[in-house]
């Protein structure tokens, strides 16, 4: 079990790190953003932000990382249309919004990567358990 333990904190770890380089670039550049969207879009972002790395610090110490995984996809996806809105509403430069698109779809990738492992391995250990479960089966039936 401990060695399991190990695996799972490191499959889930390039994409925990990956949001938090995110974040530590994101949350100084939303303070830039003009007052009347600072409280706005500003922190509708950066609470997006957080709640996808805290979706994936949970996915990766829980063996039920589905849901986690999921949440985290979502957040994403918020994160993609909050940053390409800012972009468009001019708060954001060319640059800036390269680099957020960027870093979201790498994150994107690392947890999409992380989740078909994890169903991958589930099938894996369902497949295994069955042949057990029938031989029990049998074994009480005689």
């Amino acid at each position: 079990m401990g060695r399991e333990r190990r695996v799972t904190v490191r499959s889930g770890g390039p994409s925990v790190e990956a949001m938090y380089q995110f974040l530590l670039w994101l949350i100084p550049t939303l303070d830039k953003l003009p007052r009347s969207q600072k409280f706005l879009l500003g922190e509708r972002l950066q609470r997006d932000a957080l709640e996808v790395l805290d979706a994936l610090i949970t996915a990766t110490f829980t063996r039920q990382r589905d849901a986690h995984l999921r949440a985290a996809n979502l957040g994403l996806e918020k994160l993609r249309f909050g940053v390409r809105l800012a972009k468009d509403l001019r708060h954001l430069d060319l640059k800036a919004y390269e680099h957020a698109a960027r870093s979201i779809d790498g994150v994107g990738r690392l947890v999409g990567a992380w989740w078909k492992t994890d169903r991958a391995a589930q099938q894996a250990a369902l497949a295994a358990a069955a042949p057990a479960e029938l031989e029990n089966a049998h074994g009480a039936a005689a």
